[in-house]
């Protein structure tokens, strides 16, 4: 089995690298030595020459770990309620929060994977490692639904879920350690890889910093190709022949997409670790606070900064002073005092203006990743109690349903790169067609339009069950699985501007000094997202049932009111919407690198050092 993944793994790749360097230009055919400008390097420290690395040529082996990562992955998420439910026979809620609470930890954790790469190891190498604690989180998941001493007893036929034989408190024990242990690997690797691929492309060069545009958009067409695969393939193997070859399959597919990165690694071009980015941010804040009867000077020049020279040297971009988030400006006034804690640069001051400038909008973004919970957990639940018959010998699990989000998401993906993008971009003169907050508020709405749709579709469920006076917990509703597809179809087209948009935004936005960090922000978003999932699910669940009502969400969805919950999810999600339009109007993009030039320019020396200096000033953008 695993010699036939190998051989097809490396065909993907080769076939990724091909279609890849179709759509680049080759190096410099002048034969020049063209080192890249951005201050990467290779694993060494050395400077690299564009010619030889980075480009969609290195991206194809990035970009070929991440179709197989998100397999492994999604292997485990897409059908994790259904184990639970029916191998550790939790209930709706105890299920769903579970799910939650894990995804919530797989999403939070890249935080410290980013702290780690930006102060310490780098990118690559907290990559590597996290990998090895990925793949051993895997393998004792395996263990935990294969071996029989670790797995769950069987439920005798006929016998209620109240009556199974529950999970010994070890079972139990292994099996969450497991999850956790892949959450804690997941942390090292998701903040690190997608950061990695884009700095693949050197901003201050501009065909590759073309590429760049189209970067986040072919990242998750990977991301979701390796989905699709999961919850069609991987989601049937578990549901027809077992769950210890639906957990091994993932298991082996995560072993070759390390060993499909590792093979890429001549290829790749590398960002020097640049210190703790939240220690630097909370030196300004500090200092600023410290400092808070001082009066800003009206010249910006009399504030302390470093030279050229000295950011040249250590590969450093310089910042120029802004006037948003004017009182972190303390934190660079002169007082004689010369402590990292009493005085800081202005470009570390303008660096922590720019990642607390983006926390409104990273606020907004939690909302939105409680509903995609939602498709993991209540929407799979929904499709237990349809008829899922297709054809007289096949019933579809209802965790392939979710192979409609990921198909539409495929599909949107390519339409929006290749045929709005162009489109719209003849009007607007952005070269991403529409701004990144354009991009992500289109999506907001289309998350509320879902929350519509999954309500009208409960309602008929339930309006069918009452019809045939189908009440009990196992009962099956004479109504076709495929109610649920429009709210399928449509989170994947919504996806295609929330979670594409939020990636690019943090990583575009954020310092190059605080790359790893900017992209944390996304996962935090899901994380913070789906612990907010658990407590409002428990909460309603909770409330609902009070003063002898049945309550919304039951363990019998039958009785239950799931619709109810829909709707309340649809106008959070709406007062949402409304706090984003004003935080995204408020927002000022930073200037686009390649607009400053001229500090540069003017000293060609340290063109040769191979040091890029960026004096980047903020911009208002009208159209946010």
């Amino acid at each position: 089995m695993i010699p036939n993944i190998r051989t097809n793994t490396a065909q993907v790749v080769v076939i990724l690298s091909n279609i890849m360097a179709m759509v680049e230009e080759k190096g410099s055919a002048s034969g020049e030595q063209d080192y890249t400008q951005d201050g990467t390097v290779d694993l060494k420290g050395r400077p690299v020459l564009r010619s030889e690395t980075g480009r969609w040529k290195a991206c194809s082996f990035i970009v070929g770990y991440e179709v197989f990562e998100r397999m492994a992955y999604y292997g485990i998420a897409s059908n994790l309620v259904i184990y639970l439910t029916n191998k550790l026979h939790e209930g709706t809620v105890e299920s769903s929060n579970n799910v939650s609470n894990w995804a919530g930890s797989v999403w939070m954790m890249p935080l410290v994977g980013a702290y780690i790469a930006d102060a310490y190891f780098g990118r690559y190498w907290t990559f590597v490692i996290s990998s090895g604690i990925y793949i051993l989180g895997m393998c004792l998941l395996t263990l935990a639904v294969s071996v029989t001493s670790l797995r769950p007893p069987q439920c005798a036929q006929g016998v209620a879920d109240q009556n199974c034989p529950r999970a010994s408190p070890l079972q139990r024990g292994i099996f969450f350690l497991a999850l956790y242990i892949i959450a804690v690997g997941t942390g090292g690797t998701k903040p690190n890889i997608s950061t990695m691929g884009a700095d693949q492309f050197d901003e201050f060069e501009p065909k590759e910093r073309s590429y760049k545009l189209s970067f986040f958009n072919w990242w998750f067409f990977s991301i979701f190709t390796g989905t699709l695969f999961s919850n069609t393939f991987i989601v049937y193997i578990q549901d027809r022949v077992g769950w210890a070859v639906g957990y091994g399959l993932p298991t082996a597919g995560l072993a070759v997409s390390v060993l499909v990165f590792l093979i890429g690694t001549p290829l790749y071009r590398h960002k020097l670790p640049s210190g703790s980015p939240i220690t630097r941010m909370l030196q300004v804040f500090v200092a600023a606070i410290r400092k808070w009867k001082a009066q800003v000077p009206e010249d910006p020049k009399e504030l302390h900064e470093l030279s050229i020279e000295e950011y040249a040297n250590s590969r450093r971009n310089r910042i120029d002073h802004s006037s948003s988030l004017s009182f972190l400006d303390k934190a660079a006034i002169k007082t004689g005092q010369t402590s990292i804690w009493m005085l800081c640069t202005v470009t570390q001051v303008e660096e922590t203006k720019q990642m607390t400038k983006m926390v409104p909008i990273l606020i907004t973004t939690i909302i939105p990743s409680t509903l995609i919970v939602q498709a993991t957990t209540l929407f799979i639940k929904q499709g237990t109690t349809l008829n899922r018959n297709m054809g007289p010998h096949f019933d579809i699990p209802p965790a392939c349903l979710t192979a409609f989000i990921t198909i539409f998401m495929l599909i949107s993906i390519v339409v929006y790169d290749r045929v709005f993008v162009p489109m719209i971009r003849r009007y607007t003169r952005n070269p991403r067609g529409i701004t990144m907050l354009q991009r992500l508020g289109i999506g907001l709405v289309l998350h509320i339009t879902i929350m519509v749709i999954a309500c009208l579709a409960e309602k008929k469920r339930l309006h069918v069950a009452r019809e045939n006076n189908l009440f009990g917990r196992h009962d099956t509703i004479p109504l076709t699985i495929f109610i649920l597809l429009p709210q399928f179809a449509l989170s994947g087209i919504a996806d295609n501007f929330v979670e594409i948009a939020k990636l690019e935004f943090f990583y575009d936005q954020a310092p190059q000094g605080m790359k790893s960090l900017g992209t944390s922000y996304f996962t935090t978003s899901l994380g913070l997202g789906s612990f907010l999932s658990t407590f409002l699910l428990s909460a309603i669940a909770n409330i609902t049932q009070r003063h002898g009502h049945k309550g919304w969400v039951l363990d019998n969805l039958n009785i239950s009111r799931l619709d109810n919950y829909f709707i309340f999810m649809a106008v959070l999600s709406s007062i949402n919407f409304l706090c984003f339009v004003v935080a995204a109007k408020l927002f000022v993009y930073n200037v686009d690198v390649k607009q400053n030039k001229s500090s540069l320019e003017m000293n060609p020396a340290l063109s040769q050092k191979n040091a890029r200096i960026s004096q980047s000033t903020p911009r208002e953008d009208a159209s946010s």
